[in-house]
């Protein structure tokens, strides 16, 4: 999950502009019009961010070491231990569904804006 995660573009992106508070991000997403006989529209999105919470900083720390390709090994132990904060089920290393971790850091990045 953390590894196709790092490799998303437009949340790389995101990320970048959540460590400045008070930028404002514009969106722009395709959107199929149904009256143009199936070409594309733009839809944009204009939203002010406010100051990052520690699990969105976690994130954005763990996915540029995970560009730096001269990094090596990247321990995701910082955003992990956020996460336990968010997800107390997450504590003591127990195996669980890579589903429940993507929901549980997406809704705990979404909870700090």
């Amino acid at each position: 999950i953390l590894q196709n995660l790092s490799q998303t573009p437009v949340l790389r992106e995101l990320l970048k502009e959540a460590k400045m508070p008070g930028t404002t991000v514009k969106i722009e997403s395709p959107e199929l019009c149904m009256l143009c006989c199936f070409s594309f529209k733009q839809e944009t999105q204009l939203i002010k961010l406010d100051q990052p919470g520690p699990l969105t900083l976690a994130m954005h720390q763990f996915v540029t070491e995970m560009q730096e390709t001269k990094k090596g090994v990247v321990t995701p132990k910082e955003l992990f231990a956020q996460v336990c904060k968010k997800a107390i089920r997450f504590k003591g290393y127990q195996q669980q569904d890579s589903h429940e971790l993507l929901r549980y850091l997406l809704d705990g990045m979404r909870t700090e804006e």
